[in-house]
């Protein structure tokens, strides 16, 4: 019988309070949006499973609180991330001039292998306040950040319209995906435990 895997990609969403990373999160997963969210306490995640280049697989998309102490999130938060999101307000100059503490605390917490290249997408939400006329921080000004780190991935979205949020998402997923390093999770039809072998695939295909 042929094995079935399972691919769970873990996406980190980071950024301050009120810029909307929750109601994104609904957006997608749920096609939801609401006023009435509860500002998350600590951390949760939401699930959604996704076709991608005829695989499917689950994305696994953490949330925090967004605290000024970043650290008491604590490294098992962290652990294992594929892919950091990082959101923004558009209409918060503070939101974005914070997104270079999220995304070092981020690099000194999770630990990645390949920090240079670790995958970052970055959303400017809330695109469609007051028309865009309450906006202070421009597109170019965004990509221009994003550009000196690496050429981060950048999409300005609304929640609560759900403009581009599919696009944004679907980004973060291949990225995501591009990082996992084969590891597929799956049990195989044989285990050697004669060769005192971890019982644990390594996704290479015999």
């Amino acid at each position: 019988m042929a094995s079935r895997r399972r691919i769970l990609l873990k996406v980190i969403i980071l950024g301050d309070s009120g810029v909307g990373k929750t109601s994104l999160m609904n957006q997608y997963v749920n096609r939801k949006f609401s006023n009435q969210y509860k500002a998350t306490i600590g951390a949760d995640f939401l699930t959604k499973e996704v076709q991608l280049d005829d695989r499917l697989f689950t994305l696994q998309i953490w949330d925090t609180a967004g605290q000024e102490r970043f650290q008491s999130l604590g490294v098992a938060f962290y652990r294992g991330a594929d892919c950091c999101v990082l959101v923004y307000d558009v209409n918060v100059m503070k939101s974005f001039d914070n997104l270079n503490n999220w995304r070092e605390e981020f690099l000194i917490q999770a630990s990645p292998s390949d920090p240079e290249n670790f995958p970052f997408v970055v959303l400017g939400n809330k695109v469609d306040v007051d028309g865009g006329n309450s906006r202070v921080v421009s597109e170019k000004k965004a990509k221009a950040w994003c550009a000196s780190k690496g050429n981060i991935p950048y999409f300005e979205t609304s929640a609560k319209e759900g403009f581009n949020v599919d696009a944004a998402f679907q980004c973060i997923a291949k990225n995501a995906l591009k990082n996992e390093p084969e590891e597929e999770i799956y049990l195989p039809d044989t285990i050697d435990v004669a060769g005192g072998r971890q019982q644990r695939s390594t996704g290479c295909e015999c």
